[in-house]
C-alpha cells in the first residue's frame, strides 16, 4: 500500500465476457462486488460500475489498477474490457493488465487443496478448462505443454475427453454458468463449485503478477476464439 501523498492502491476487475457481468473492487483490503445479468453488457457497465464506486465510496479518477478479462466470450463483451482498459490508461493513468478465462480458472485450479490431492493420485492426469460458447458450442484448453485453446460442439469436445484415455480434473461451466457434471464422460473429475467461476481475488492476484510486465499490446490482445457474425459472414 502506498502512503503518505502518493495515491492510495485501489484495483478495479471486471469480466465482461458473459452474463453475468462481474465487476470487483479492492481498496484498503477490502473487496466489492457488483453483478449485472443480462447478454448488452455495454447498456450494464456503467449501472454496474457506479454501484461498484458508490460502494466503496470513491470516484472512478481514484482507480490506480485495472483488470480485465480479455476472452473468450462474446466479442462486445470482450471489446468492452479492451476500450476501458485503454480509456483508463490514457486519460487517469491507470495501470491496466488483463488475462484470459483459461488463465483464470487454471490459476484457481492449481492452488488448490482440491486439485493438488487429485493429482497426486492421479500423476498422468491432465487438467481441463471447458467453458459454454453458444448454443452446443464450447472452449476448452486442456493445460499442457504444447496444447492451444480451442472452440468446438459438444460432441467435437467430448470426443477430446475420450481419446487420451487418461484422467482428467475439469473446470469450467455449462450454459449460464451452470455444471457440467452430469455431461462428462468417465474419467473426468468435476471441480467443486469455488472452482469453476471467476473469483474477485484471482484477478487482483493476477493484477499484481502482470501489472508493469505486459506490454500495452499484450494488455489489449484479445483471445476470440470465436469469429464475429459480421467476420463469419465475410468469408
Amino acid at each position: 500500500m502506498q502512503t503518505g501523498k502518493e495515491r492510495e492502491d485501489i484495483i478495479l476487475a471486471l469480466d465482461s465476457t458473459s452474463s453475468p457481468l462481474y465487476m470487483a473492487l479492492w481498496r484498503g483490503g477490502k473487496t466489492y462486488r457488483a453483478r449485472k445479468a443480462g447478454i448488452k453488457q455495454e447498456e450494464l457497465l456503467f449501472p454496474a460500475l457506479n454501484k461498484l464506486l458508490a460502494k466503496a465510496g470513491i470516484k472512478l479518477k481514484d482507480v490506480t489498477h485495472f483488470f480485465y478479462v480479455k476472452g473468450p466470450g462474446r466479442f462486445t463483451g470482450i471489446r468492452i474490457g479492451i476500450t476501458l482498459a485503454s480509456v483508463l490508461s490514457e486519460m487517469n493513468g491507470v495501470k491496466a493488465s488483463s488475462a484470459d478465462l483459461f488463465e483464470i480458472l487454471r490459476k484457481q485450479a492449481e492452488r488448490s487443496r482440491e486439485y493438488k490431492k487429485w493429482l497426486a493420485a492421479n500423476p498422468d492426469g491432465v487438467l481441463c478448462i471447458i467453458i459454454h460458447a453458444f448454443r452446443e458450442e464450447y472452449f476448452y484448453l486442456f493445460c499442457e505443454e504444447g496444447s492451444l485453446p480451442k472452440w468446438s460442439s459438444w460432441e467435437e469436445l467430448e470426443n477430446a475427453l475420450c481419446q487420451g484415455r487418461r484422467p482428467i480434473f475439469v473446470c469450467g461451466w455449462d450454459k449460464d454458468g451452470a455444471s457440467l457434471k452430469d455431461k462428462l464422460p468417465k474419467g473426468c473429475q468435476y471441480a467443486g463449485g469455488k472452482l469453476n467461476a471467476v473469483k474477485a481475488e484471482t484477478m487482483f492476484s493476477l493484477c499484481g503478477e502482470l501489472t508493469d510486465r505486459q506490454s500495452r499490446e499484450e494488455v489489449l490482445r484479445p483471445l476470440y476464439l470465436k469469429p464475429a457474425r459480421f467476420e463469419l459472414c465475410g468469408k
